[in-house]
């Protein structure tokens, strides 16, 4: 028998961040639970995909020791129905598990942890630090450039190239690149490549407070984050990643500033007209202080102008829609530099001020 009584809200959150972890088909059918270890007072919950993992350790009352594993879904919905604070779970030998909150009882089934996989061991780097708002933005801001194509698995990942100043993160799928950089201190130079899916969890969990650090490690097969007591790992992606930098332009012949969210509800009305079937580039002419933007298809047919601030040649270029109106909501700024050397060549889009960021976007030929 094991018996353990937690706070109820801190077990319902661990509960709900460890379960992304949870595989949710495999031939193990350990791995498609949730497995519980208690230690006395300590409680481990691990969710694992053989790729993929999150633990997470929360304080119990309790005097026992051994392991099982669970269902979350199940487990973590009675929990949040639950009305007390605290919650009372207990195994009995046949692992039948009842909850108890109040005047509230629950019995569900749980299994033994005996054909739970052994988790990665990791040979670790010395790691980096940095704060958690500030990579969650830098995930938020490259992540959509990722490739969704598995013809080059390495590139369906993010580059992290970690040197003892500077953090920079880079995704690239052949038609577009975003890049991200900051400052940062590490004791050693490093690069790897981590699963989108394993970013987006990431930035799903931390925090807003600057305060807040997350610790970034990594060996030759795994990276770590650890951050507000969860650790995530996750498998990293093998193969050559594309020479990014030797991409990026070194000059432009014209520049254009504009509003950031004028420019967004611009590409927003011209993607009503655009779906799998009806599609269609937007052409964009920059000319006169102004943007012209025009696109049509099957649906319709839209005519468009706001204001620019233009410095050089007149420019008129074609865009994919989807992919320019992504790198525009990822700027995150009020303003966002775009910057051509005529209209056949790849668009760099930039913050105001320096270069943070760097957005590529690969232009669509025009029919004259």
């Amino acid at each position: 028998m094991l018996k353990f009584t937690c706070n109820r809200q801190s077990f319902y959150t661990a509960i709900t961040h460890v379960a992304k972890g949870v595989s949710q088909k495999s031939t193990i059918p350990a791995l498609e639970r949730l497995k519980l270890r208690l230690d006395h007072d300590n409680l481990e919950l691990t969710g694992y995909d053989l790729e993929f993992g999150i633990q997470r350790s929360i304080d119990v009352e309790s005097d026992d020791v051994g392991e099982f594993v669970i269902l979350p879904r199940l487990l973590s919905e009675a929990v949040r129905r639950f009305s007390g604070d605290t919650v009372t779970m207990e195994v009995d030998d046949n692992y039948l598990v009842r909850l108890f909150s109040e005047e509230t009882q629950f019995q569900i089934s749980a299994m033994s942890a005996e054909e739970y996989p052994t988790l990665p061991s990791l040979d670790l780097n010395a790691g980096m630090q940095i704060e958690q708002p500030v990579l969650s933005s830098m995930i938020r801001q490259t992540s959509y450039a990722a490739s969704v194509s598995e013809a080059k698995p390495v590139l369906t990942g993010e580059l992290f190239e970690v040197t003892s100043d500077s953090l920079c993160v880079a995704a690239i799928d052949g038609y577009r690149l975003a890049v991200r950089q900051e400052p940062i201190s590490s004791a050693e130079a490093y690069r790897f490549v981590v699963p989108k899916r394993t970013l987006l969890e990431v930035a799903n969990m931390l925090r807003d407070e600057a305060d807040e650090l997350c610790t970034i490690s990594a060996d030759r097969r795994y990276v770590v984050f650890e951050f507000n007591g969860y650790t995530v790992f996750s498998r990293l992606l093998e193969g050559e990643f594309h020479n990014y930098r030797s991409s990026i332009p070194t000059a432009f012949e014209t520049e254009i500033t504009m509003d950031t969210s004028e420019l967004t509800r611009c590409l927003e009305r011209c993607s009503l007209l655009i779906s799998g079937k009806y599609n269609a580039p937007v052409r964009c002419k920059f000319s006169g202080g102004f943007l012209e933007v025009w696109c049509k298809t099957g649906i319709g047919e839209i005519h468009d102008r706001i204001p620019a601030q233009i410095s050089g040649p007149d420019v008129t270029i074609g865009f994919d829609n989807r992919f320019l109106l992504e790198a525009v909501r990822a700027a995150d700024c009020d303003q966002i530099r775009i910057q051509l050397t005529g209209g056949n060549r790849v668009a760099k889009l930039v913050p105001p001020q320096g270069e943070s960021f760097i957005f590529l976007l690969m232009p669509i030929q025009l029919r004259q």
